[in-house]
């Protein structure tokens, strides 16, 4: 059983952290994985690797781009818990395509016989830019994962990232599997939220600051509970979001609601305080002036 799933969500929820989570928790259940992070930060893998790859794109060019010239070595690097982990780059800020690094990164990883030598492989995305470039990962995947918060704008850009999802399943075997809330302690907006956008709700990560100071450290909340048992319930979390994904899910090709609809949404519940608390209702309100 093999599959290739792209993770999305509004940049700074936290998207890299549980991509790179979900990784080991996959290969906790003894799967082969292949990390691709496709972010001109190239920072996906730093917690898996403790230090920032070298890029696909970095690499191609010290190779005048002579695919020949390059070995597995140079561009797959083995992580925290066997993890194998590629960082595909971008192009200069303000010029290039991020879809062409993408297709170059396949390219070269299908020249090198490693893109099908992998149980899975996860696509780490930039953010939440879902023009046709960023969007590229989807051409390559069976899921779309989205991580969210218990936010306006994580769940805004997750709307758009449906949308994008809709669109690439007319013509790909793509389906999203679902939402992941993280860092929240409450799940009042993504639940009203899926309600009226039908879709799973994978898991709800709790507000826990190991899990913010995990990026720091360049570690995985597994690597970090080796010292610390207590953070081994957070580790669970990320096992059953693997565990899901490995029952091979249908999947939903969700329907977007309008920005306006969306907007109204929200707004309604907010403006109904037995719906919200007061602290969610004073958040709503910063994001508004």
């Amino acid at each position: 059983m093999s599959f290739k799933c792209s993770v999305y969500g509004k940049g700074g929820v936290g998207k890299s952290t549980v991509a790179g989570n979900v990784s080991i928790a996959l290969a906790r259940r003894g799967k082969k994985v292949l990390q691709i992070g496709c972010d001109p930060k190239h920072d996906s893998t730093f917690t898996l690797t403790g230090f920032l790859i070298p890029t696909i794109i970095d690499t191609l060019q010290s190779k005048d781009y002579h695919y020949e010239d390059v070995w597995p070595e140079d561009v797959i690097y083995q992580g925290y818990g066997g993890v194998d982990c590629v960082e595909a780059g971008g192009p200069p800020a303000g010029a290039g395509c991020g879809g062409y690094v993408v297709g170059e990164t396949v390219k070269l990883l299908k020249e090198l016989n490693a893109f099908y030598e992998y149980d899975i492989i996860l696509f780490d995305v930039l953010g939440d830019v879902v023009c046709g470039g960023f969007a590229a990962p989807l051409n390559y995947s069976d899921y779309c994962l989205i991580v969210t918060d218990n936010g306006f704008d994580a769940l805004f850009a997750a709307n758009r990232i449906v949308s994008s999802v809709r669109e690439k399943a007319r013509t790909h075997p793509l389906r999203l599997a679902g939402l992941i809330g993280n860092r929240t302690v409450q799940r009042d907006l993504i639940d009203k939220y899926v309600e009226n956008c039908p879709m799973p709700v994978l898991e709800v990560l709790p507000l826990v600051e190991d899990i913010r100071v995990s990026r720091v450290k360049g570690k995985t909340l597994f690597e970090m509970a080796e010292n610390d048992e207590s953070l081994y319930f957070v580790c669970d979390f990320y096992l059953n979001i693997a565990d899901q994904l490995l029952a091979q899910p249908e999947g939903v090709v969700a329907h977007e609601l309008g920005d306006r609809e969306l907007f109204s949404l929200l707004s309604d519940f907010y403006l109904q305080p037995s719906t919200s608390d007061k602290s969610t209702e004073d958040q709503f309100d910063f994001m508004l002036i």
